[in-house]
């Protein structure tokens, strides 16, 4: 029988909605959005890096990325460049206003997750069972 609540499908994307609402309200007060706080992230993280390595990282397009990185720009956040070793591949990093976001930021975190109530044992299965998740499909065009 095609009862919605035996797909996987379903449950993943109704907890992925539940924890990017979670997040709302703290990504507001920066004026940012979810993906762009993803974007975030990776950068605070690596520094200057490609677009394609900030891709594998999220697992998204360029064509998802491209108009997300260029609004991030538009709004001050990072510098989008061309390399100077090779001009198909373009960079990006962080301005001063994108890595003082970081500061306003380093709470965030620990307040979603005192909205998730999962045991540190739990919320590290769950961690677990994505990671394989994503590792074993990654290369799947789902």
């Amino acid at each position: 029988m095609m009862l919605l609540s035996n797909h996987l499908c379903f449950k993943a994307y109704a907890v992925s909605r539940l924890i990017t609402g979670l997040y709302k309200p703290y990504l507001e007060k920066l004026s940012i959005t979810y993906p762009q706080y993803l974007v975030m992230l990776v950068l605070w993280e690596n520094g200057k890096i490609s677009i394609g390595r900030i891709g594998e990282y999220l697992h998204l397009d360029n064509g998802t990325l491209t108009p997300l990185l260029k609004r991030m720009e538009k709004n001050g956040l990072l510098n989008r460049i061309r390399s100077t070793d090779d001009e198909r591949v373009v960079l990006i990093s962080l301005t001063e206003k994108g890595a003082a976001l970081q500061h306003k930021a380093r709470s965030i975190p620990e307040a979603v997750q005192t909205c998730i109530d999962l045991d540190e044992d739990r919320k590290k299965q769950l961690m677990a069972t994505l990671d394989d998740l994503l590792l074993t499909n990654s290369d799947s065009k789902i």
